[in-house]
Order: C-alpha cells, then sequence, then structure tokens
C-alpha cells in the first residue's frame, strides 16, 4: 500500500495594519473631551445630548460609558480639563519678569481680548456653564466652584505681592482674597451681559474699573 506524502504549505502571515478608524484608549478619552467642549461651549450642557457628541467625534456609544458613567460626569471631566489648562495659562503669566501689577493687567487684558464680539467655542465655555449646571448637576457645580476659587486664590497671590513691592495701590480696610473676588465676579458677571446684551460695553466698564483700581 502506498502512502502519498501530504506536502505541507506554510501559512500566509496575515497582514497587519493600523486601525485609524479607531484610535488608541487614551486618544480616544482626550477626542471626546475636545469634541464636546466645542459642542458644549457653543450650544450650552442641555443643548447637547450624547449622540450628537457622539455623531461629530466619530465614536461608539460603547467607548463613551467606557470612559464617562453618565453625562453628568463626562460635563464634569470637561471643566476640570479646561481649568487646568487655565491653571497652566496663570503659571505662564506668573513666571513672566515683571511687576505683579503687569500680571494683573496681562491676566485681564486677555480676558477682555477674548470676550469680546462674540461667544463662539474657544471662549466662553466657564461663562456659559455657570449660569446653566449649578441648578442641575451638584456635581459640576462643585468642580466649578473649585475652579474659580484656584483662580482667586492666584489673583489673591499677585495682588500681595503687588503691595509689597508697591507696584499695586493699596485700598484700607481690605484683603487681597476680598479684592480679588471683587475683580473677578465682576469680570465673570460683565462677561455673562456681554453675551446676553451681545455687547462689549459690560466689558469696557469693568476694564476701566480694573486698571483704574491697578493705578494704571
Amino acid at each position: 500500500m502506498i502512502i502519498a506524502e501530504t506536502k505541507l504549505v506554510p501559512e500566509t502571515p496575515k497582514k497587519i495594519t493600523a486601525n485609524t478608524a479607531n484610535p488608541a484608549p487614551k486618544d480616544t478619552k482626550a477626542h471626546l473631551l475636545n469634541t464636546g467642549y466645542q459642542l458644549i461651549a457653543k450650544k450650552g450642557f442641555t443643548g447637547v445630548g450624547i449622540k450628537e457628541i457622539l455623531d461629530s467625534a466619530g465614536v461608539p456609544k460603547g467607548s463613551f460609558y467606557y470612559y464617562f458613567t453618565s453625562k453628568e460626569a463626562f460635563g464634569e471631566a470637561i471643566i476640570a480639563q479646561y481649568f487646568e489648562k487655565y491653571r497652566q495659562r496663570l503659571e505662564t503669566i506668573a513666571a513672566q519678569e515683571v511687576s505683579a501689577q503687569q500680571k494683573i493687567y496681562d491676566y485681564f487684558e486677555q480676558w477682555y481680548d477674548t470676550q469680546q464680539y462674540g461667544c463662539d467655542e474657544g471662549r466662553c465655555l466657564v461663562v456659559k456653564l455657570s449660569a446653566e449646571v449649578a441648578d442641575i448637576s451638584e456635581p459640576m457645580r462643585e468642580v466649578l466652584a473649585s475652579g474659580y476659587q484656584r483662580v482667586i486664590a492666584w489673583l489673591s497671590t499677585q495682588i500681595k505681592a503687588g503691595w509689597e513691592e508697591g507696584s499695586v495701590p493699596r485700598p484700607a480696610n481690605i484683603a487681597a482674597e476680598s479684592l480679588a473676588k471683587r475683580w473677578y465676579y465682576a469680570w465673570l458677571g460683565a462677561s455673562l451681559m456681554a453675551k446676553t446684551n451681545q455687547s462689549n460695553t459690560p466689558l469696557a466698564e469693568v476694564w476701566q474699573m480694573t486698571t483704574t483700581e491697578l493705578g494704571r
């Protein structure tokens, strides 16, 4: 009996290609946050649904819930990311070799310049959400409030430095933190009014007040 020899043919290796349609997990999360930021800053938190975020990002629903338990948690993450970038901007200003007065001036000048002439996705996230989420989401309200306090603390530090070096006028009977709160709250309110009235006048008024109190 003759047994035919079986010839073994090696398998052709499978070609491995990069999956460009689905980015790596870390990139997916960042992509969702960036897309959500642009949409929410433009339309508001309640004006944007998860489906719109997913459609705009080109990401499946399962990927969203892998990173975020809810839309509210997604909103918290967007606000936290916003204030982290804000903190980095404050550190850049603080690192300048100029007077404390100039640092405060630069901070508010940047605010004035970016809040004028409309409110696009690159400008108004906090202004929009401050008036919107306080009553609908306690966790989002808390992360907003925490962000505000960090900015106020930064301003307070600059005011104290300005008083010590003599570059910032020191009013009687007021603490640095109180003055920082007055300025920050005034600017936040002016930004909201500018958006509501579609006018730059509120910002111009608060800019004049601040520069005068800075001794400029």
